[in-house]
């Protein structure tokens, strides 16, 4: 059985669980003593307090301005998107933050199923892509299990904040990870999630010049091991450094509560995804239970297949696209893309070759 050592590492302090891993989950208690679960030579940098991030304007800097939004008021409402034209259309509903799902991505980029498929270097360049749209967007990035031991973690948050990302997930699933709300899932140690987060905080804070950059501990052991393991691993996870928590496969909104309430002062991070483990929450339920942000990771990839697999069957039974452009020519979808900038960047630039299109 995978995961013999889990509650058996000599630095790990074991709080009682009432129920095994196969039993129901029941809400946590928010009286659990934080020091029994809490490492003592507990991360703390006094640059990255949230209290210096509650004034002033938002930031030009996508990783500070996230971190301005976690520091005030509101919920982070954050769509999931899989290319560059999800994306505009993300921009053009007027969100304030995307996240790029793994399981999108690796969708969208190879056709393929979220099984740890997709590559360090198809999340970077897609990344890439999506955070030039708008650079000052806040752009949070699921980075699957870091993609190896400590120094590839720490490549990896390099790489990612290079490419304009504010913030990025690290999971505690085995490196043969698949989509969080898969059955057969699988979780490595306490110890080796924590050296993942630390090996990403070191790297985060040995960026030149100071980065805002944003690190969010995942845990996926809730249904492995428990929703008090799952707890447990999140609370160190924060003591070794990460700025918010997500709990993947909240079942419950009685779970979210008293899970939120356990981690506080931590931010909280859902994931909604429509018939997945968690339910569908809107984001205002979510933010009356606590959680500071809200993913909802496949909510453009799977609207694409339904639109795409509808276009399609509708051209090869009437042998025309008419009905599913509906109405909008190649004018309007370039709008959408992005066509005015272009023009106007041009314009400025003293060229004439868009003048008329």
């Amino acid at each position: 059985m995978p995961g013999l050592d889990y509650f058996s590492p000599p630095t790990a302090i074991v709080v009682p669980s009432t129920h095994t891993p196969s039993e129901p989950s029941s809400p946590i208690s928010v009286d659990t003593p934080v020091e029994e679960t809490r490492n003592p030579d507990k991360y703390y940098n006094a640059r990255l307090d949230p209290k210096n991030y509650l004034d002033g304007p938002l930031s030009h800097n996508p990783a500070t301005r996230l971190r301005q939004m976690l520091a005030r008021p509101g919920i982070i409402v954050a769509p999931g998107i899989c290319d560059g034209i999800s994306a505009r259309c993300a921009i053009e509903a007027g969100f304030d933050c995307m996240y790029q799902s793994g399981a999108a991505t690796t969708a969208s980029r190879l056709g393929m199923p979220d099984l740890a498929i997709a590559t360090l270097n198809d999340f970077v360049q897609s990344a890439q892509m999506v955070c030039s749209l708008d650079p000052t967007m806040p752009v949070i990035a699921d980075a699957d299990t870091g993609f190896g031991g400590p120094a590839m973690v720490a490549r990896t948050v390099t790489q990612y904040a290079r490419s304009g990302v504010a913030g990025l997930h690290i999971e505690d699933q085995v490196q043969t990870k698949r989509c969080g709300h898969l059955m057969g899932k699988q979780v490595v140690s306490r110890e080796e999630f924590l050296t993942r987060i630390r090996a990403a905080v070191a790297a985060r804070d040995a960026i030149p010049g100071g980065s805002d950059f944003v690190i969010i501990g995942r845990t996926d052991s809730a249904q492995v091991l428990g929703m008090e393991e799952a707890v447990i691993r999140l609370r160190l996870a924060a003591d070794a450094g990460a700025d918010v928590c997500f709990i993947e496969g909240v079942k419950t909104a009685e779970l979210l509560k008293s899970t939120v309430a356990a981690l506080a002062p931590t931010p909280v991070l859902v994931n909604v995804i429509s018939g997945g483990l968690t339910p569908s929450f809107t984001s205002w339920e979510a933010e009356e239970m606590g959680a500071k942000i809200i993913i909802f990771s496949l909510v453009s990839c799977v609207a694409a297949v339904h639109g795409i697999r509808a276009a399609m069957q509708s051209l090869k039974k009437t042998g025309t696209d008419f009905s599913s452009a509906r109405g909008m020519d190649p004018k309007a979808f370039f709008e959408v893309m992005g066509l005015h900038d272009v023009i106007e960047l041009d314009a400025k630039a003293g060229g004439k070759a868009f003048e008329v299109v």
